[in-house]
């Protein structure tokens, strides 16, 4: 059976990864998760043989706390994702102030951080306007492609 810290393991790797559903199988439990529904876990039912005696009752499934507020609220957010592999940079230079802080509205176009890629500086520009709620990395670490970068309320 899986214990609390595990299902707390697992959803945190879903919303790491920015999965909308996710559905895990195991032995003795069944997971179903669906980003803004609620999370349950239920024992795994086994296959019924035709002369088998009835299966005692099944317990009802049982509600497992809510998984982190972040998952209802990225239902509402615009994410930016890195669109290449890289380093990724808040500010233009080091001493420099970040190009945006949580809180900051953008606007479409604006300059939100830079990802160097080869020796490249590329400068990642806001797809949408609205309030800058998260920054998903910290200054001077590496980005994969696809990886979330900001949270912006639009």
């Amino acid at each position: 059976m899986i214990n609390v810290d595990q299902l707390k393991q697992i959803l945190d790797l879903a919303c790491g990864h920015d999965l909308s559903e996710l559905e895990l199988e195991a032995e003795g439990f069944k997971l179903r998760f669906r980003k803004g529904a609620q999370v349950v876990v239920q024992p795994a039912l086994a296959p019924a043989s035709p002369a088998a005696a009835p299966a005692p009752a099944v317990p009802a499934p049982v509600p497992v706390a809510a998984p982190p507020a972040e998952l209802d609220v990225d239902v509402e957010l615009a994410i930016v994702k890195s669109p290449i592999v890289g380093t990724f940079y808040r500010a233009p230079e080091p001493n420099a102030p970040p190009f945006v802080q949580p809180g900051d509205r953008v606007k479409r176009g604006q300059t939100l951080c830079i990802i160097e890629a080869m020796k490249m500086m590329n400068n990642i520009d806001s797809e949408y306007e609205g309030t800058v709620v998260k920054v998903f990395v910290e200054n001077e670490q590496p980005v994969q492609y696809g990886e979330r970068l900001f949270a912006i309320k639009r």
